[in-house]
């Protein structure tokens, strides 16, 4: 068993560094890891109805899609992440109890009493503390969990509050539960990183030599693969499935109506309806959009140099892009 404490905070490092080591690593692998607030979502979803598009843009955060199936999930420091990689079990079926449980003993050597809940979450006192994904390539198999220790719950629940009404699709949808920190439960306080050795002592049988950090050969091919991947748009937003958005809002010109197809992040057919008016036709407007990302930056560049008062009296270029999201 190789056993990792990941310094990055992240998330494309830390994300390519487990597909890394999933495709080239020798071997079974435990790794502990925490992520810079961030925005994780499902290898299945449609990304951009799992987030508040308004909070993630106004706070900077980063969302990433990851190997694995599942809901979108908040990270920040107070979050622990454990990645157990291993051989393919018999069957080969997935099976979340097989690495959840030393988490769980792991647990209660701190005095903090858990238990395996639903499919593939843990939970205290019925409220969820981890949940859990798992992905198979080839012969290997790829297990990962959050274990909330010190999480903002408030910024959780805000960077993950969207409007059902606004996207219609068959993409994965993630199911809130009530959460809780693992940090309330503990009967003697300890900071995260405290909490991080313990475990890691733990899940390594207490060997102070256990660690074995990636060696520069290894960063350097994890860091091309979170370049060339887990930073783009094209893993991140245009691998979501297909989906229709539409979304009605007050403007300065009146309402406005935003209706639109998305095929791999692009816009694939739009049109607008409202109140407002204009000297020229909508549809030469509608049509210079369609082929643009689902991006606000994408929009308004593809926006520039439009006499946007000709076709939408009293809407600037700011207010149409954010009519998208």
């Amino acid at each position: 068993m190789r056993y990792l404490l990941l310094t990055s905070t992240d998330p494309a490092v830390n994300l390519a560094t487990e597909e890394w080591l999933l495709r080239h690593g020798q071997g079974d692998v435990f790794m502990l890891w925490r992520n810079a607030p961030s925005i994780i979502v499902g290898r299945n979803q449609n990304t951009r109805a799992e987030i508040n598009e308004a909070y993630v843009q106004a706070q900077g955060i980063p969302v990433i899609r990851r190997l694995t199936g599942g809901g979108a999930v908040f990270h920040d420091l107070g979050n622990v992440n454990f990645t157990c990689i291993a051989s393919r079990p018999p069957g080969g079926q997935l099976d979340f109890r097989r690495f959840t449980a030393p988490v769980i003993e792991a647990l209660a050597a701190l005095g903090v009493a858990c238990r395996f809940d639903g499919r593939n979450d843990l939970s205290i006192d019925g409220k969820k503390i981890s949940g859990n994904a798992q992905c198979m390539l080839g012969d290997r198999v790829l297990h990962h969990g959050t274990l909330l220790f010190s999480a903002s719950i408030a910024d959780l629940s805000e960077a993950l509050r969207i409007n059902p009404l606004k996207y219609q699709d068959k993409a994965v949808k993630s199911v809130a539960r009530r959460v809780t920190n693992i940090s309330a439960w503990l009967p003697v306080p300890m900071r995260v990183e405290a909490f991080m050795r313990a475990v890691f002592d733990h899940m390594s049988g207490g060997r102070a030599d256990a660690a074995q950090p990636l060696s520069p050969e290894e960063e350097a091919a994890v860091a091309r693969l979170a370049d060339g991947k887990y930073r783009t748009y094209d893993w991140n937003f245009g691998r979501s499935p297909r989906y229709a958005f539409a979304r009605a809002a007050r403007t300065p010109g009146g309402m406005l109506e935003t209706h639109c197809d998305v095929t791999q992040g692009v816009i694939t057919a739009l049109r607008f309806y409202g109140e407002y008016f204009g000297a020229r036709d909508v549809a030469a407007l509608e049509a210079r959009l369609v082929g643009c990302l689902h991006a606000p930056e994408a929009l308004a560049a593809r926006l520039a140099g439009v006499a946007l008062e000709e076709y939408m009296r009293g809407i600037d270029a700011a207010t149409l892009v954010a009519s998208f999201f």
